[in-house]
């Protein structure tokens, strides 16, 4: 009976340890995160809180930027004010679960640009000449553009060599949080 009794606690508490090792209340701590216009990315930074011990990734992702582009023809004759339908631009960050420090940890994630020159130039006068986007425009703009930072943890949570989450992130984010900029 006492080695039942046993296996029954140890059990709980092995559970109750894997149970504690998830993120449980993920949050951003005060005055996160920072958004900073970096031309044709960007950039977020701040604080999480109240993460597991697990890693974890943080993806950036945002939604109706406005791309300014610039038309050249061969001679290099320049046409300004061209601009492209929006655009939406992603981005992530892998963080080891050995920097999150009790239930915190800072981030510093970047979407990528935009491709340039536009293939098939559609902004321009003619297919001949090159669309190239100078520019993204992330603030007042109407509708605003919108950054979702969404946030996955588990072991082994880590990215792929073409920047997405590994499958062992899940589908789900513990946290998931969208602004308008």
């Amino acid at each position: 009976m006492r080695r039942l009794l046993i296996v029954v606690v140890l059990a709980l508490m092995s559970g109750g340890i894997t149970a504690g090792a998830l993120a449980a209340n993920v949050h951003f701590k005060h005055g996160s995160p920072v958004f900073t216009d970096k031309g044709l990315y960007l950039n977020a930074s701040g604080v999480l809180t109240g993460l597991g011990n697990g890693d974890i990734v943080v993806e950036l992702t945002v939604a109706d930027a406005q791309p300014v582009a610039t038309c050249s023809n061969h001679g290099q004759h320049q046409a300004p004010g061209q601009n492209p339908a929006t655009v939406t631009l992603t981005g992530a960050q892998a963080i080891p679960g050995s920097e999150v420090k009790n239930g915190n940890v800072s981030f510093n994630t970047n979407t990528g640009a935009p491709e340039t020159p536009i293939p098939g130039a559609p902004g321009c006068p003619n297919s001949n000449w090159s669309e190239d986007i100078t520019d993204v425009i992330f603030t007042g703009l109407s509708p605003a553009a919108q950054a979702t930072i969404d946030v996955f943890q588990g072991p082994g949570c880590t990215l792929n060599p073409d920047g997405t989450r590994t499958a062992s992130c899940g589908t789900s984010p513990v946290f998931s949080s969208t602004t308008s900029l």
